[in-house]
């Protein structure tokens, strides 16, 4: 099938401007928040494949893409969960599928905890579970603010493959293109909240059903850690993909899509 060519918009909601890329398709709406240093672009391959069930809905987060940034902006995990809230009620969805990775997992709790409006589900794709008085995320800070200056100054593919070295080169050039979007400031904020903001109890009383994808190779969410989300939630069903480390779909594309026809009943996976 031949790409499909996102259609790039803007939307004032929550006092920001938010950028959004839509990827049409025939289903029912799915909004798709990314991790803490992926601009919307970056996921353009995995919605290529997500429009041919949902209408597929990718946002920049603050302070990466094309999103408001800069100084001034509050960046912390509330003010990110009230901006896809207000992102979903200025689209018009009464029934969205709100499909989180990594950070962007853990702003899909918090918004579903705080205004649940407009969401129909949330699908978790390994969101960090580090927290106060827990295991500390397994990515250190210095590997993304270190990529981020790099970009910052100008960097290619080659250059970002010193810290992604299992992409393809495609993957690499639109990292290495759009990384210096990424204000620093903000990915030290969300990193750092990553250890101090408490997602875990936000998951007994969500008010939405949720499911969670689990990268196999990942490190991030443990047998321990998947235990204690079941007993946190017992509703939420979960699929691993064996392969694939914390950046599922780069690692694994039809593992991500076949964990998530597992979790939704979708036929997005290929043989």
């Amino acid at each position: 099938m031949s790409p499909i060519a996102p259609e790039g918009f803007n939307i004032r909601a929550n006092g920001i401007r938010q950028h959004i890329l839509r990827y049409r398709g025939a289903g029912e709406p799915l909004v798709l928040v990314p991790g803490i240093t992926s601009p919307a672009i970056t996921w353009g391959f995995v919605a290529e494949r997500l429009a041919e069930g949902f209408d597929t809905y990718v946002v920049d987060v603050r302070g990466r893409g094309l999103s408001s940034t800069g100084p001034g902006l509050d960046y912390g995990l509330d003010a990110m969960a009230d901006d896809l809230s207000a992102l979903i009620a200025a689209l018009g969805s009464a029934d969205a599928t709100v499909l989180g990775h990594s950070m962007g997992a853990r702003i899909a709790i918090r918004a579903a905890s705080r205004n649940a409006a407009g969401m129909k589900r949330l699908v978790l794709v390994d969101p960090p579970v580090s927290g106060p008085g827990r295991r500390a995320y397994p990515s250190k800070l210095p590997w993304y603010v270190d990529s981020i200056r790099q970009a910052v100054e100008g960097m290619d593919a080659e250059a970002m493959r010193a810290f992604c070295p299992t992409w393809t080169p495609e993957q690499l050039a639109l990292r290495a293109e759009w990384l210096h979007t990424c204000y620093e400031p903000a990915i030290v904020t969300a990193f750092e909240g990553f250890h101090t903001d408490d997602i875990h109890r936000d998951l007994p009383a969500l008010p939405v059903p949720a499911v969670l994808m689990i990268a196999g190779r990942g490190g991030v969410i443990e047998a321990e850690d998947e235990a204690e989300i079941a007993r946190l939630n017992p509703a939420i069903r979960t699929a691993r993909v064996p392969d694939a480390g914390h950046m599922i779909p780069w690692d694994d594309l039809e593992g991500f899509l076949r964990a998530l026809d597992t979790l939704l009943g979708t036929s997005l996976a290929r043989a």
